[in-house]
């Protein structure tokens, strides 16, 4: 099924990010009714799929203000060079923006850079209308301001399902599901879903998880809903949770994550590149399910990062990346730059 072609007529519920407060308060029924005409895509685009419009550079920055001509019509737009450029297919570059419903607001040294919601969002538009990226994984606060932006026409859109593993709580491996549960993301009309599976075998929280997350895949397959599944082997150091990236570790998690459930039909990896790069084509030989790369921490070596995902990306289940800080906040500010760049990685 080809899907629908935006048009300049798709009219966001919120003309700007400030009037958001406002609709939310007056008209929160709106958020429902954005969802429900937002149009769809399926989640790859293969060769046979048309090229729709993939969104326009725009003049928007990140110290724009996000206004309807800024988010929509870029999602609208569609010039000559844009229908010229096939898609990647089978491929997916999706940015990543769940940090804050689990605490996590630092972005390098910057301890609190994912806490200024209008700000994020900003970056966020700025980053779904660049040409190539296919959609956004985050949070249901996030998608709802995103909805009544307009920004997520045509846009694969992933739901953060277990949010209650708080970044440094004590009980950060019973890593409760309290986001989207499945049947909000078919409610929705949304494309996907995306859990966190962190397992220390030293900690009791984790069984708690492991078993929760089998049986959300479960309820996912049994809406035939992709879910996105990123598992670590972590452990305790000085009280604060570190993740293995070691081989062996990756590997182990993998096999783990990857038999989760009574069925891996509609399930999805979600892995780092392992301590070492040219470890990952021997890791990623633990299973057959298909997997995109995630960003992590990358500090200030985005360059080192492009370089690992770029040769990780040559493997043969490896589909594509969702990254989100390192594109959303790079050291240098041009988040269009950024994102341009993992973008050619595909």
């Amino acid at each position: 099924m080809t899907p629908a072609r935006p048009t300049a007529s798709a009219t966001p519920a919120a003309p700007s990010v400030r009037d958001l407060v406002r609709l939310r308060a007056e008209r929160p029924e709106a958020i429902a009714e954005a969802a429900a005409r937002r149009r769809r895509r399926p989640l790859l685009r293969t060769a046979g799929t048309a090229v729709t419009a993939d969104v326009a550079g725009t003049a928007v920055t990140a110290d724009t203000e996000v206004t309807a001509s800024t988010a929509v019509t870029a999602v609208a737009a569609e010039t000559a060079s844009d229908r010229a450029r096939p898609p990647h297919p089978g491929r997916l570059m999706v940015i990543a923006a769940d940090h804050p419903a689990r605490g996590a607001l630092a972005v390098g040294d910057r301890a609190l850079a994912m806490a200024n919601r209008f700000e994020l969002l900003q970056r966020l538009c700025l980053a779904l209308s660049r040409p190539g990226v296919d959609g956004v994984l985050a949070s249901a606060d996030v998608l709802d301001d995103l909805l009544l932006l307009g920004a997520l026409e045509n846009k694969v859109v992933m739901g953060s399902m277990n949010r209650g593993g708080l970044a440094g709580a004590a009980f950060e491996l019973d890593d409760r599901f309290t986001g989207h549960r499945p049947e909000d993301l078919v409610r929705h009309g949304f494309d996907a879903g995306k859990l966190l599976l962190r397992i220390d075998h030293d900690d009791p929280g984790s069984l708690d998880t492991l078993h929760a997350a089998a049986r959300t895949i479960d309820a996912m397959a049994a809406h035939r809903l992709p879910v996105f599944v990123e598992p670590f082997l972590c452990r305790r150091v000085d009280g604060r949770l570190r993740n293995d990236l070691g081989a062996a570790a990756v590997t182990t998690s993998i096999a783990i994550a990857s038999g989760l459930a009574g069925t891996s039909a509609y399930t999805w990896l979600k892995v780092p590149v392992t301590e070492d790069p040219d470890d990952m084509a021997q890791v990623m030989e633990t299973s057959t399910l298909p997997a995109v790369l995630l960003g992590g921490e990358v500090g200030d070596d985005l360059d080192g990062a492009y370089g690992k995902w770029r040769e990780a990306l040559r493997l043969p289940t490896v589909r594509g990346l969702v990254v989100g800080r390192s594109l959303l906040y790079p050291v240098d500010g041009d988040v269009a730059g950024a994102v341009d760049t993992a973008v050619s990685l595909l």
